[in-house]
């Protein structure tokens, strides 16, 4: 993709994912994976997409927390709690951010920016080992009903889970072990060092965080995404004290598979490409 913006827009982008170390985290763009690791074609979006441009927050309209804060019933997940943020309903994309357009097999990488919760771990205390678990669901039969206990730890690998109308295709730390957010803290100075990367318009300086994951070999038509953060806090035993999940829903176009789209290709994985346009190998590797 080709990014043509001024220098006075570019450096307010920049400005603003610097700012956001209070801000919480939801998937950013959504890219297919060439058999060599590089991201290609065209970018899709959650839906009900708010970009992070100078004078929007994007936090309010994307940020969709279980449980929410302040409930009457206490920290707990009802069954009750939707899946998906009432702005992200089936096929609800916003203007100028449309879905990804994918094919069955392909490969596909989750952005989203870390703001913190990696590079600064201890803030707020007791936050898990990696910054948390994430669950990526699919569906080919998505419902705007669909429930967040109807669904995560439900749904699995096999397709057998629950009420069978969908799949468990990835589990992920938050943390890559290679994005950052430009800060003074220890992990962001070392990995800037480690995985150096050029200040452009879309990331800024900071290092955007990915979940990769491959679609369904036989899906067709239009495949939805469930995208879940787990972020406890947990106390001294590792028990959980406070239940804290974040999701963002996404819908994928799909098109019929133009040549191969397998596992075997990973090993043509290129060593030693630009950070800025690449997924990570290990992911590719394995789901799990």
């Amino acid at each position: 993709m080709k990014y043509i913006l001024s220098q006075p827009v570019w450096l307010a982008i920049i400005f603003t994912c610097a700012a956001t170390i209070e801000a919480h985290t939801w998937l950013e763009q959504l890219t297919v994976v060439a058999p060599n690791g590089t991201f290609i074609g065209n970018p899709g979006y959650p839906r009900g997409f708010v970009a992070r441009l100078p004078g929007v927050d994007p936090d309010e309209g994307m940020t969709y927390l279980l449980p929410p804060n302040g409930r009457s019933t206490g920290n707990e997940i009802l069954q009750t709690d939707l899946m998906c943020k009432s702005t992200q309903t089936i096929g609800s994309q916003t203007a100028g951010s449309p879905a990804l357009i994918a094919s069955p097999g392909d490969f596909i990488a989750l952005r989203y920016q870390e703001n913190g919760h990696v590079t600064q771990p201890q803030i707020p205390p007791g936050k898990p080992e990696g910054s948390g678990i994430v669950y990526v669901y699919g569906t080919a039969s998505p419902s705007n009903d669909d429930t967040y206990l109807g669904i995560h730890h439900v749904w699995n690998a096999d397709g057998t889970g629950g009420d069978g109308r969908g799949v468990l295709l990835a589990t992920r730390h938050f943390d890559d072990g290679q994005c950052y957010q430009i800060n003074n803290g220890t992990i962001s100075k070392n990995r800037q060092e480690e995985f150096p990367h050029n200040a452009n318009p879309l990331m800024g300086e900071d290092l955007w965080c990915q979940t990769d994951v491959q679609l369904p070999a036989d899906a067709t038509g239009n495949y939805t995404l469930y995208w879940v953060w787990d972020w406890p806090t947990l106390d001294s035993n590792g028990a959980v004290i406070k239940n804290e999940s974040y999701t963002t829903c996404s819908d994928i176009s799909l098109t019929p598979a133009e040549g191969k789209s397998s596992k075997a290709e990973v090993i043509n994985f290129a060593k030693g490409q630009s950070l800025d346009s690449a997924a990570i190998s290990v992911q590719l590797e394995t789901p799990f």
